[in-house]
């Protein structure tokens, strides 16, 4: 009997690109935060990917302290991984969002492997309504570029070399992948790499299946044996994706950062309901999803230092 392959499911939670007022499914304080990613991981999230944000206002917030709100809880309460953003928001330096990661020492942190033109701006078409701080989230975005120079890398993974934290890196384009090929060549990063690959989100590589292929292609011929490759797509495009990329062979995906939607004009009530729909496409193709005790010894992370 073929032995089933098991496939990672990262569910990103809350992320900085969605407002609170565009779902009110949206987990957009510290508490909310706290349990929508401990039902992701009850539902079977092998990898939870985290954001904090403003209890008052829903910003997102890259202080220690309102990481400090959400990491220990849930910790506590999961044995998921935790993947924490270096990312942040793409409006923060890169010594604002590296702090949280360089204090908590998790297992993973994510790490954006180039800048890029990020345009937020479209969705304000569809959230008319919005005002605030919300509404120029969104319409400064037309003249934003998110800032990941070498430098901005380099200090990242400077930031948390004495950690143990090993990344999950985040390409957007195909330069992204070569960036990181840089990197290895000059032994700033050690394989396994995990590349999760973004299609769909204006300023980067399409959702087009085409766009996907080139990705992978290009990522398998740069990192052979030492990939791990993951893919999300962002809004619509997400579980066309994450079938696209199951099939293929990788890993995939969700939650309510990437995407706040079900199916055509249906919100998703969750990020448990968009792990459990992941779960039905994996298990459908043949594959069963990861543990995380599984994706620990596939990644090679390193035993977790308790969380300060």
């Amino acid at each position: 009997m073929a032995k089933r392959r098991p496939v990672i499911i990262t569910c990103a939670i809350t992320g900085a690109i969605h407002t609170p007022s565009m779902s009110p499914h949206l987990p957009a304080t510290s508490d909310a935060i706290v349990a929508s990613a401990v039902a992701a991981g009850k539902a079977g999230a092998t990898i939870l990917h985290l954001h904090a944000r403003d209890d008052e206002t829903g910003k997102p917030d890259q202080s220690v302290e309102g990481f400090a709100n959400i990491v220990p809880a849930i910790r506590a309460q999961t044995d998921a991984i935790l993947n924490l953003t270096t990312g942040g928001s793409p409006y923060m330096s890169v010594a604002e969002r590296v702090r949280p990661a360089a204090h908590f020492a998790p297992e993973l942190a994510s790490l954006n492997m180039g800048s890029m033109n990020m345009g937020l701006f479209p969705m304000l078409a569809r959230h008319p309504e919005l005002g605030g701080w919300e509404k120029q989230h969104l319409e400064g975005s037309r003249d934003l570029v998110f800032r990941n120079s070498y430098q901005d890398i380099a200090h990242v993974l400077d930031a948390c070399r004495d950690n143990g934290t090993r990344f999950e890196f985040e390409c957007y384009d195909t330069s992204h992948l070569y960036n990181l090929a840089h990197f290895a060549d000059q032994g700033a990063v050690e394989p396994p790499f995990f590349v999760q690959t973004v299609f769909g989100l204006l300023g980067g590589i399409g959702a087009h299946p085409d766009d996907i292929a080139h990705m992978r292609r290009t990522a398998v011929r740069l990192f052979g044996d030492d990939l791990v490759w993951s893919a999300l797509g962002a809004g619509a495009h997400q579980m066309r994706v994450a079938a696209t990329v199951a099939a293929a062979g990788g890993h995939v995906r969700v939650g309510l950062e990437d995407s706040l939607w079900a199916g055509p004009g249906q919100l998703a009530t969750s990020n448990a309901d968009q792990v459990r729909m992941a779960t039905s496409l994996i298990e459908g193709l043949g594959g069963l999803v990861a543990s995380a005790d599984e994706a620990r010894a596939l990644l090679k992370l390193q035993t977790q230092k308790a969380f300060a």
